[in-house]
């Protein structure tokens, strides 16, 4: 049996990923400030799950931190959570009473910490996830240092999966989810939702199962391909350029556990075909008619340079021909040549920008867009557990990214790099 352990684990995001990872076999071991927030947890806890080892741990306390590290199990997957939200804003105005130490500590130097303590019982090949903030990728003013710490969590993952390539290390970056505290927000009256929603292709808030639903995935073996990477979960605002509201949503979300209907169109390079193939027929029996479409494209692949912008476009069309509301199309892309001429140089990226621009107009419907921008020589079946989150509804809030699978993928783990840390 699996164990991870989940920081912040007593409410929001860190209680629905606990408890989607309980569902899923996981044996978990939850730490959180408040005692309460866990036991009422537990509470919750499925029947027929191992039961979960609750650690009562304040995380601005390195002290506190060094001494988990002595009373965890061996780990499969770390999923560092916990986090402040505010708190500051009094730091750039030179009147901080304490509380920017407690956030960075909390957002900043928690995680690191948390990685060093538990190290020893890191298994190879283990899965560390950090939960940073759409934050950490522009500035949200008179928020103090809060911009600032998600920024330095991003940075610090990219950095870990450098210095331990035996381990998976990502990111994830959620936008507004409607967790207790935006709840209270609303309800006080100091969050207009509608005004937050129009700033979202998918039109409407992120719920905290969405991000669980990501962090599970983060935390499985099958995240190997995205190791140092972030994945913004945000509905496609980070990149819609905000110019005028976007219309709210459509339709109801779907059960994450829809099953997936994949269909592959135009790959036909062999070794990708095949493996397709095979994982969209794995699937058919299960979908059915009434599966979730999750469309696979793979006609930019064979796209001349400077054509890639055309074979994007022309797989757009074909998606929007069949498929009037919720579904996904999932773009393989290839990786920009580095030796594109200049005057062609212009073609990868306003391909890039079209996956963004289809996102922000589509999301209302229910319809996602996103892609891979696939290296020469990578497994197509290391692959596959990616696709079959991205293309499927269990990403229903994850639009307008495109990710290279492979990138941050060094060398196999060996015995002497058992001692870094």
């Amino acid at each position: 049996m699996a164990t991870a352990l989940v920081t912040g684990a007593g409410a929001g995001i860190g209680r629905a990923t606990a408890l989607g990872l309980a569902r899923a076999g996981w044996r978990c071991v939850l730490v959180d400030a408040d005692a309460g927030a866990l036991q009422r947890l537990e509470a919750l806890w499925p029947t027929e799950a191992e039961r979960p080892l609750s650690l009562v741990a304040d995380l601005t306390d390195a002290t506190r931190i060094e001494r988990l590290g002595q009373e965890v199990p061996p780990l499969d997957a770390l999923i560092n959570n916990a986090g402040l939200s505010a708190g500051g804003a009094e730091a750039t105005s030179g009147h901080d009473d304490g509380t920017a130490a407690r956030l960075l500590a909390l957002n900043l130097a928690a995680p690191a910490r948390m990685v060093q303590a538990c190290a020893p019982q890191l298994r190879p090949g283990a899965r560390i996830v950090n939960l940073a903030s759409g934050a950490g990728l522009r500035a949200i003013p008179w928020r103090g240092l809060y911009s600032p710490s998600k920024a330095g969590l991003i940075a610090q993952g990219r950095a870990l999966a450098q210095a331990r390539p035996d381990w998976t290390v990502t990111t994830l970056a959620p936008g507004f989810v409607r967790t207790e505290l935006v709840q209270r927000l609303i309800d006080g009256g100091r969050l207009n939702p509608a005004q937050a929603v129009s700033k979202i292709p998918m039109g409407r808030m992120a719920e905290p199962e969405d991000m669980a639903e990501a962090l599970c995935f983060l935390a499985s073996p099958g995240a190997r391909v995205l190791t140092g990477q972030l994945l913004v979960l945000d509905g496609g605002s980070s990149v819609c350029g905000g110019s005028q509201p976007l219309p709210p949503s459509e339709h109801p979300p779907l059960p994450f556990e829809a099953p997936l209907r994949p269909h592959c169109e135009s790959v036909r390079e062999p070794a990708w075909r095949t493996a397709l193939d095979a994982w969209a027929l794995s699937h058919a029996d299960r979908a059915g008619r009434q599966g979730y479409p999750g469309v696979i494209d793979g006609r930019a692949l064979d796209a001349q340079p400077g054509a890639q912008l055309d074979a994007v476009l022309h797989a757009a069309r074909c998606f929007r021909s069949r498929h009037a509301a919720l579904a996904s199309l999932t773009l393989l892309l290839p990786r920009p040549a580095p030796e594109l001429p200049w005057a062609l140089a212009g073609d990868p990226e306003a391909a890039r920008m079209l996956v963004a621009t289809l996102a922000a107009e589509w999301g209302a419907r229910g319809l996602r867009i996103n892609a891979l921008e696939l290296p020469p020589g990578l497994a197509p079946d290391a692959c596959l557990p990616l696709l079959g989150y991205l293309a499927g509804p269990r990403a229903q809030f994850l639009t307008g990214q495109v990710l290279r699978p492979g990138a941050g993928t060094a060398e196999p783990w060996t015995k002497d790099k058992e001692t870094q840390a």
